[in-house]
């Protein structure tokens, strides 16, 4: 990598990568939420995940590079701790769904960081529709993650506390 066209390339094989991971764990949580409303809106948010890998592959596709991915680590870690506090842990009803939604925030917020840093720069290299489109998928997430912050904080914890 030379060149900042080289970054934005490679950030979006990492962002790929790091939400074909996601979706995975995703899907696992929201057959083990017992919240309806929970398990509902991961199911929607996989959904979402899947949008994203298409427009991160178009997005390289438009910029000349390999459509390909390139392994995300940082994702990987994260995966690996969803499953560990969540999906294999002995929790269940509501304490469950807390750690689900903890863990869901950790990815969702990994995934702020990706997108904004790759908006910044498409920005940069003035690829405008990109950047419009990385922003589109950034609501996107930014209202997944405070549907969860409003679920936790308005019924999930209260009746894991109890």
């Amino acid at each position: 990598m030379t060149t900042l066209k080289d970054l934005y390339i490679e950030e979006l094989q990492d962002l790929w990568s790091a939400n074909d991971q996601m979706s995975g764990v995703v899907s696992s949580m929201a057959d083990k939420a017992s919240d309806s409303k929970l398990a509902d809106r991961l199911n929607t948010a996989k959904d979402g995940i899947g949008k994203h890998i298409d427009l991160l592959k178009s997005l390289l596709e438009d910029a000349g590079a390999e459509v390909q991915k390139e392994h995300c680590k940082g994702m990987e870690g994260l995966v690996s701790e969803a499953r560990k506090h969540a999906l294999d842990s002995d929790m269940s009803g509501a304490a469950l769904d807390v750690a689900i939604i903890a863990q869901y925030q950790r990815l969702c917020h990994y995934g702020i960081a990706g997108f904004g840093t790759t908006k910044a720069f498409a920005e940069a290299l003035e690829l405008d529709d990109a950047a419009t489109k990385l922003d589109g998928a950034l609501d996107k997430i930014y209202g997944s993650d405070d549907f969860m912050t409003d679920l936790a904080e308005r019924s999930r914890n209260l009746e894991a506390k109890a």
